[in-house]
C-alpha cells in the first residue's frame, strides 16, 4: 500500500492538470448520470417486524385508501366565541378541491364550540413525491379563513413532513468555522483553503452518488443530511492530516512532489484505514433491523469514500500549484525580517506544549487516568435515565404550525386526541358478541378516556374502532399502556396506529442497539489489532470510545430529556430522546473516534518501533499529532453544532450529541486518558500473543522510512528547513524538538507547564 500511495501522491503532484482534469471528468460524468438516471430520496414508513404493522396490512387489504396520508385543519376562535359555521363550510369546500384529496370529514367541534377539527384524507401515502414536503395547497386553502381573523393551524402526517426543512445553516457554519481554525493552525490561507476545497469537491460527487443510489433503492429523505454532516467533517479532517504531513516535509526542504508522495505514503495510509473503520461502523447500521438505517449507512458511506478519494489525489495536485505558499508567509524561504531560513538543528528547539502536557500526565499517570475516567463516567450517568421515543409534533418549536395545532387539539379535545389507538378486528375470528366484549374491556381501562363506534369494512372482513387515551402520545406511560392493552386482546384483534407504531419502534431500536454496538466494537477491535499488532491497544481504544459515546448520551439526556440548557436550542420543554438517534450516533461516532485513535497511535507506534522508548514515544506521538487532532476536532465540533441550529429536533439532537462526543474525545480521551494509560502500561501496550501475531494479517496505518524504494530511487537530500519566529505558532516553537529533548521532558519541571489544558 505504501508504494501505491506514494506513487499516487507523487504522480498527482507531478501531473496536477491531469489529476484535476480526471476529477472534472468524473464529476461531470457522475453529475450527468445523476441528472438523467438519478432518483429522489423517498421515505418508507413501514416497519417490518413491528406488531402494529400487521394491523396496517389488514387495513390496506380490506379498506380502500387505508394507510394513505391525512392532514388535520384546526380552526380556533381566539375570542372564545363559537366558530362561524359559514366559514367552516367554505373551508371544507376549498379543501375538497385540493389535488389528491378524497375525503374531508365533517368538522368536529370542541365542547365549548370555539374550536373545530377537520380531517382531510388523501389518495396516496405521505411518501408520495406529489405530497411529501408540499404544504402549498393546504396553505392556499386555509388562507381565506385566516383572513377572517380565525386562527387556523395545520397538523397531521402531511404537514409534519413539510414544516421543518433543512435550511443549510449547518454546512455554512461548519465551513466558516473550519476556515478560521485552519488559518490559525497553519498560519496560511492557502493551507487552510486546500482541505476545505478538497472536501467540498468530494462531497459534491458524493451527493451525486447518493442521487444515483436513490434510483436503485429507497433512500430516506434524512439520509443526505446525515451524509453531508459526516462527509464534510471527515473530508476536511482527512485533507487536514495530509496537508499537515505535506507541510512537515516541505519544512524539511523536500520538493513538493516528493513531499506529496511521502505524505500520501504515511498520512494517506491513516486516511485509508480511518475511512475503513468509519465504513465498518456504518455497515453496522444494517443490523438495526429497519430499512431506513441501511439507507443512512449506504448514503454516508458513499460520501466518506468520495471525500477520502478526493483527499488522496486532489491534495497533492493542488499542493503542486500552491508550493511553498502552504507554509506561513513569514517563514517561507527568501522572506527577510520576521522569518528566517536555516538548516535544521541550527536553532534552539523548544518542546511543544502538547509534548510537555503528555510528559506531565506521564509523570503521574494514575491520578490523571482516575480523574479523567471519573469525569467521563459522571457525564455518562444521565444516560442511565435516558428514555427513547420517536419525535412527533409536540417536540417542535412553538413557531411551527404543527406544534400549535398539536397544542390546540390537546387543550380542546384532550392530550390523547393527538394519538388515538386503532383496533383492527378480524370478523372471521371474533364475532359481534366478542367484539362488544373487546370494546367494553378497552372502555373500562383506566388510561382510556373514550371509545368510538366500530365500523365494518366494505367486504365485511374487518371491524375497526378507535380509542382515545388519557395520556399524551409521548407520555412515559404510553408504552406500558400499549403493552397492557395488547395483553388483554383476544386472538384476531390487533392494536395499531401511530402511537402503537411509536411504542414498537422504541422497543425494537432499544433492543437492536446492543447488537449494533457488539458488531461495531468487535470488528473495529479486530482492525486495530491488525494495524497495531496489539491486544491491549484495540481493547483500550474500544473502552475509551465507549466512554466518550456514553458521556455524549449523558449530555444528550441532560439537555433534551432533563431540559438543561434546552432553551438555548429554541426548545421550550423537555422531551424524550428520539429513538432514531442513539444507534445512528453510535455508528457514526465510533468510526470518527477511531479516526483520532489511528492518527495518534500510528505516530506513537512508529516512534516506539524506532526507539524502543515506550514513554517517550507517547510524548513524541502526541507532540506530532496534538495540533492536527485538536484542529480536526474543533472543525468537527463546529460542523455538528452548526447542524444543531436547524429547526428539526432530531437534527438538533444529532448535532449536540456528536459535538459533545468529539469534544470530549479530543480533550479528555486523547489528551489525558490515552497518555495516562499508555504510560501506566509501558511496553505492555504492544503485547500480542505469538499465535495471534502469526494469524493476523499485517497492515500498517502510517510509518516513516522505506522511501528509497518507493520512488524508484533515493530521495533527494533535504534542503535548508524553514524556521519560524517565536510568534509564528501557538506552541511557541522555533523548530521541532529533537527526540532526546522530548523524551527528557519526562524528567523536567518547567514553570510554563502550569498552563491549563485549554491552551492546547
Amino acid at each position: 500500500m505504501s508504494r501505491l500511495l506514494h506513487r499516487l501522491g507523487r504522480g498527482a503532484a507531478l501531473h496536477p492538470w491531469r489529476t484535476i482534469s480526471a476529477w472534472l471528468v468524473v464529476a461531470a460524468a457522475v453529475a450527468t448520470l445523476a441528472a438523467v438516471f438519478g432518483g429522489t430520496p423517498h421515505d418508507d414508513y413501514d416497519v417490518p417486524g413491528a406488531r402494529a404493522q400487521k394491523g396496517i396490512e389488514q387495513l390496506r387489504a380490506h379498506l380502500p385508501g387505508a394507510g394513505n396520508t391525512s392532514a388535520r385543519v384546526v380552526v380556533h376562535d381566539r375570542s372564545g366565541a363559537p366558530v362561524d359555521a359559514a366559514a367552516l363550510g367554505a373551508l371544507t369546500n376549498r379543501l375538497r378541491t385540493m389535488p389528491h384529496v378524497v375525503t374531508v370529514a365533517p368538522p368536529v367541534t370542541s365542547t365549548d364550540g370555539d374550536t373545530a377539527l377537520v380531517t382531510v384524507g388523501y389518495d396516496a401515502p405521505v411518501t408520495d413525491t406529489d405530497l411529501m414536503g408540499h404544504l402549498e395547497p393546504l396553505d392556499a386553502a386555509v388562507a381565506p379563513t385566516r383572513a377572517t381573523g380565525l386562527q387556523v393551524e395545520l397538523g397531521g402526517e402531511l404537514p409534519e413532513s413539510a414544516v421543518a426543512p433543512m435550511e443549510g445553516r449547518g454546512e455554512l457554519i461548519g465551513i466558516v468555522a473550519a476556515l478560521v481554525v485552519l488559518v490559525l493552525a497553519f498560519g496560511s490561507v492557502t493551507s487552510a483553503g486546500l482541505p476545505i476545497g478538497t472536501a467540498l469537491v468530494g462531497l459534491g460527487i458524493g451527493s451525486a452518488g447518493i442521487t444515483l443510489l436513490a434510483a436503485a433503492a429507497d433512500v430516506s429523505t434524512a439520509a443526505p443530511m446525515v451524509a453531508t454532516m459526516v462527509g464534510l467533517g471527515v473530508g476536511i479532517d482527512y485533507a487536514l492530516l495530509l496537508v499537515t504531513r505535506l507541510v512537515e516535509y516541505l519544512r524539511q526542504g523536500l520538493p513538493v512532489a516528493e513531499a506529496a508522495g511521502r505524505a500520501c505514503a504515511t498520512a494517506g495510509r491513516s486516511v485509508v484505514f480511518a475511512a475503513s473503520t468509519v465504513l465498518v461502523s456504518l455497515m453496522g447500521l444494517r443490523l438495526a433491523g429497519l430499512p431506513v438505517y441501511s439507507s443512512f449507512g449506504f448514503a454516508t458511506a458513499i460520501a466518506v469514500v468520495a471525500v477520502a478519494a478526493a483527499s488522496l489525489t486532489l491534495v497533492p495536485a493542488l499542493a503542486r500549484f500552491a508550493g511553498l505558499r502552504l507554509l506561513p508567509r513569514r517563514v517561507r524561504p527568501g522572506r527577510r525580517g520576521r522569518g528566517t531560513t536555516a538548516v535544521a538543528g541550527s536553532a534552539t528547539p523548544t518542546i511543544p506544549l502538547t509534548a510537555r502536557w503528555a510528559a506531565r500526565v506521564g509523570r503521574r499517570p494514575l491520578p490523571w487516568a482516575v480523574g479523567a475516567a471519573v469525569l467521563m463516567l459522571t457525564l455518562a450517568v444521565p444516560a442511565l435515565d435516558m428514555r427513547t421515543w420517536p419525535q412527533d409534533a409536540s417536540s417542535g418549536s412553538s413557531e411551527l404550525t404543527t406544534r400549535r395545532a398539536y397544542d390546540l387539539v390537546a387543550a380542546e379535545y384532550g392530550v390523547g386526541a393527538n394519538g388515538p389507538l386503532t383496533f383492527v378486528v378480524d370478523r372471521d375470528v371474533v364475532d359481534d358478541r366478542a367484539l362488544e366484549a373487546v370494546m367494553g374491556s378497552v372502555r373500562t381501562h383506566g388510561s382510556i378516556s373514550s371509545v368510538g363506534p366500530a365500523t365494518v369494512s366494505p367486504d365485511g372482513a374487518l371491524a375497526v374502532f378507535d380509542a382515545v387515551p388519557s395520556l399524551a402520545p409521548t407520555d412515559a406511560r404510553t408504552g406500558t399502556l400499549v403493552d397492557s392493552l395488547r395483553a388483554d386482546l383476544p386472538r384476531g384483534v390487533e392494536l395499531t396506529g401511530n402511537t402503537a407504531f411509536f411504542s414498537d419502534i422504541a422497543g425494537m431500536l432499544a433492543d437492536r442497539l446492543w447488537v449494533v454496538i457488539a458488531f461495531v466494537v468487535a470488528v473495529s477491535v479486530l482492525l486495530l489489532a491488525m494495524v497495531f499488532r496489539s491486544v491491549v491497544v484495540p481493547l483500550k481504544a474500544a473502552v475509551m470510545n465507549l466512554l466518550s459515546i456514553g458521556a455524549a448520551y449523558g449530555v444528550l439526556t441532560a439537555v433534551f430529556q432533563w431540559g438543561w440548557g434546552a432553551s438555548l436550542l429554541g426548545l421550550d420543554h423537555p422531551m424524550a430522546v428520539s429513538s432514531w438517534v442513539p444507534i445512528l450516533m453510535f455508528a457514526i461516532l465510533f468510526g470518527l473516534s477511531m479516526d483520532y485513535e489511528v492518527f495518534l497511535l500510528s505516530r506513537v507506534r512508529e516512534d516506539w518501533l524506532r526507539t524502543g522508548d515506550s514513554r517517550g514515544s507517547v510524548v513524541r506521538g502526541l507532540s506530532s499529532t496534538g495540533r492536527v487532532i485538536s484542529s480536526a476536532a474543533a472543525i468537527m465540533v463546529a460542523v455538528f453544532l452548526g447542524f444543531a441550529t436547524e429547526v428539526d429536533v432530531v437534527v438538533k439532537m444529532l448535532g449536540v450529541g456528536m459535538a459533545a462526543a468529539i469534544l470530549l474525545d479530543a480533550t479528555v480521551i486523547r489528551m489525558v486518558l490515552v497518555p495516562a494509560t499508555m504510560s501506566l502500561l509501558g511496553e505492555r501496550n504492544w503485547w500480542v500473543p505469538r499465535w495471534l501475531d502469526r494469524v493476523l494479517p499485517v497492515v500498517h496505518a502510517e510509518a516513516e522510512g522505506g522511501f528509497t524504494d518507493l520512488a524508484g530511487g533515493p530521495a533527494p537530500a533535504p534542503e535548508p528547513a524553514v524556521v519560524p519566529e517565536p510568534a509564528a505558532a501557538p506552541e511557541r516553537a522555533h523548530q521541532p524538538a529533537t527526540a532526546q529533548q522530548l523524551a527528557s521532558a519526562h524528567h523536567e519541571t518547567r514553570d510554563d507547564e502550569r498552563q491549563p489544558v485549554g491552551a492546547l
